[in-house]
């Protein structure tokens, strides 16, 4: 088979034997078509291509997983609208059920696959500003600044369109944003439009369209330190509270920038509402390390109640997305081999270099390591996070995980533009240039959900039962408990095996009894329109006596007859990417991988954490798609193929 995206009968049976979950039909493709399969009278929705996904009355657990993008940024944000982005959250819910739309620069586009759900999460600060903006209301034609950003939107130059949008984002860090950008007229008439919007597309058992937006703190230099804000609940509930901007603080004597300030507003609206809200942080590469940083806002330090509220309203943490990835960093995971991938440390929105020592409070693995350590000071674990991912696209068109269809990030990359890999995504300050192919088509967050609706979808990321990808619509199991052996592993048994002894990813583990150590079932299977798995990872981190933390990464299941070398590390799977046509064949690897993993060096005394990740055979990047249909010769740096990957949430011991 020269090309892997085609499905095959052998694989749909891999598929449905595997025991994992049930897999949900794919959408045909062309591909698909040439092969012989028939699409004819096919609807390209959510609906006609899944089907409605309505619980088994006699199962008690998740059945599917369903697949979506928790950060989806339209023409409505201010710093996409002044980008070029023109359209609606109602084109973007089209497109993700499957619909075909055209893009802000007309071009007709289309998903390969419909999403079980969506939230579109439009900035609050600025929300509904830009559509006034560009009808040239007469309110910001009035101010200066206001109407040199829309000359410089409406002059047809990516360049100078671009610079506006930057000019936006730096004087809303900085808290000089024009007064008529603030009014908060603009944002009500936004918001309601958004939840009736959101009300018409949502299809209980069959499209999830989740209520949203985004929080948008930036700092007092440009630290990202954004949450989206996902309701569990309809319009009869979220309509009448208006999102909180950073122009309002919920807390007397706090700054609007602060995360206490986002989570008394939440507090305040289940208490009023009756209804229940949840965030998540955004990828934290942007915050100059103020993200998992060990000190409050106003770098006073951190109390119980503090770690109490972190941990009540934010259950999951945006770990993939186009703006790289924070996993894990090279520099604090120096032996895992897979660590250096999607790094994106650059500067903060305004383009300020980071600060040294910043990364290290950047990424995941390190907060979820010292969140063990502050929870014996804290009383609360502030950092106890599951796994999300969205695409933070700020098109209107979120493709990820499509390398082939990749909408870029802002118009000014949009799909089709050639060499668009080659332009300047940001300047940094002291004159360094970050390329617009360092952006990766990369975020779509799986929930184990056991319905396709707002509740049910909800209530998977409040229990923490999710996982990331990097794109693939990989299949991903793990379980842990005690007395589970490798048999449970078998198909058909795991699932069931699993959730009667033992607790899903997002779980937290009972003390273990003398001589116990528990042991994690796992199952992955890959996606019917992807690459095969090269292997199964258990990624360990833990607290020992003296207070330090640790990590482990254990290869725990590989394809084909592969052994450790002396160094303890497992050969290259290979690669079969063809980087002059972007083919790549499913010659390697496997299409499922299975079993049971039982931790050697466990310490019943020690607080830890256990998460899987599931690597990828090599596949092209879009940079390759690109260079393959332009015939175009990108320079030596930029990566023309990949091993993409999916993390799953964490299982957590506590002696305690």
């Amino acid at each position: 088979m020269s090309n892997s995206r085609i499905l095959t009968a052998a694989s749909i049976a891999t598929l449905l034997l595997a025991g994992c979950a049930k897999a949900p039909e794919p959408a045909k493709t062309a591909a698909d078509n040439a092969a012989g399969a028939t699409a004819a009278g096919a609807k390209s929705t959510a609906a006609a291509t899944a089907g409605a996904y309505l619980p088994d009355p006699n199962r008690k657990y998740p059945e599917r997983v369903l697949w979506g993008d928790e950060h989806v940024h339209t023409g409505w944000s201010a710093d996409a609208g002044l980008a070029g982005a023109t359209l609606s959250p109602e084109d973007t819910v089209r497109f993700v059920r499957g619909e075909e739309v055209k893009s802000s620069t007309g071009r007709p586009t289309k998903l390969h696959r419909p999403l079980d759900w969506v939230a579109v999460t439009d900035h609050s600060d600025g929300m509904g500003t830009i559509n006034e903006l560009r009808a040239k209301n007469p309110e910001f034609m009035a101010d200066p600044t206001a109407k040199g950003w829309y000359e410089a939107m409406a002059s047809g130059d990516p360049a100078k369109a671009k610079a506006a949008a930057r000019a936006a984002i730096s004087a809303q860090a900085t808290k000089s944003l024009p007064k008529i950008f603030m009014d908060p007229k603009w944002l009500t008439t936004a918001w309601e439009k958004t939840v009736d919007i959101m009300e018409k597309y949502n299809e209980p058992g069959k499209f999830t369209a989740l209520i949203a937006y985004e929080w948008t703190s930036n700092g007092e230099r440009g630290e990202n330190l954004h949450r989206n804000v996902i309701f569990r609940d309809n319009g009869d509930k979220t309509r009448g509270f208006m999102p909180l901007t950073t122009f309002q603080s919920a807390v007397p004597g706090r700054a609007g920038t602060d995360p206490e300030s986002l989570w008394k507003w939440l507090s305040d609206y289940e208490e009023k509402s009756g209804g229940r809200v949840l965030a998540i942080p955004h990828n934290a590469n942007l915050s100059n390390g103020w993200m998992f940083r060990e000190a409050r806002y106003d770098g006073s330090p951190l109390t119980a109640g503090w770690a109490t509220a972190r941990a009540r309203w934010e259950p999951v943490y945006e770990v993939y997305q186009y703006k790289g990835l924070t996993e894990a960093h090279p520099m604090m995971s120096p032996t895992d081999e897979f660590a250096n991938f999607g790094i994106w440390d650059w500067a903060d929105l305004n383009g300020n270099p980071k600060p040294k020592g910043a990364v290290k409070f950047e990424y995941i693995r390190e907060a979820l390591k010292e969140g063990m350590r502050l929870q014996d000071q804290l009383g609360t674990n502030p950092f106890k996070y599951g796994m999300a991912a969205g695409t933070d696209t700020h098109t209107g068109l979120p493709t990820g995980g499509e390398e082939d269809n990749f909408g870029g990030k802002f118009v000014q990359q949009e799909h089709g533009i050639k060499n668009r890999w080659d332009g300047v995504f940001q300047t940094r300050k002291d004159g360094g240039v970050q390329k617009d192919w360092t952006l990766m088509a990369a975020g779509l967050m799986g929930v184990w959900a056991t319905a396709n609706t707002r509740e049910a979808i909800w209530d998977g990321m409040m229990r923490r039962e999710t996982y990331a990808s990097t794109g693939p619509r990989i299949t991903v199991r793990f379980f842990g408990g005690y007395g589970l052996t490798a048999a449970d592993a078998t198909a058909g048994k795991l699932v069931a095996t699993g959730y009667e002894k033992g607790v899903p990813m997002g779980g937290d583990l009972k003390p273990a009894a003398a001589g116990q150590a528990p042991t994690f079932l796992f199952a992955a299977m890959k996606d019917p329109m992807g690459g095969n798995l090269d292997r199964v990872q258990i990624i360990k981190g833990w607290v020992s006596a003296d207070g330090k933390t640790h990590e482990k990464v254990y290869d725990v299941k590989w394809a084909g007859d592969r052994k450790p070398g002396a160094d303890g590390k497992l050969p290259p799977v290979g690669n079969t990417v063809d980087t002059k046509t972007a083919t790549y064949a499913n010659t390697i690897g496997a299409p499922e991988l299975s079993g049971s993993f039982t931790d050697p060096e466990f310490n019943a005394k020690e607080k830890a954490f256990y998460y899987a990740r599931v690597i990828e055979i090599p596949t092209p990047t879009w940079m390759n798609y690109d260079h393959a249909q332009f015939q175009a010769d990108p320079s030596a740096e930029v990566p023309l193929t990949q091993q993409e990957r999916a993390v799953t949430s964490p299982i957590w011991y506590n002696p305690h």
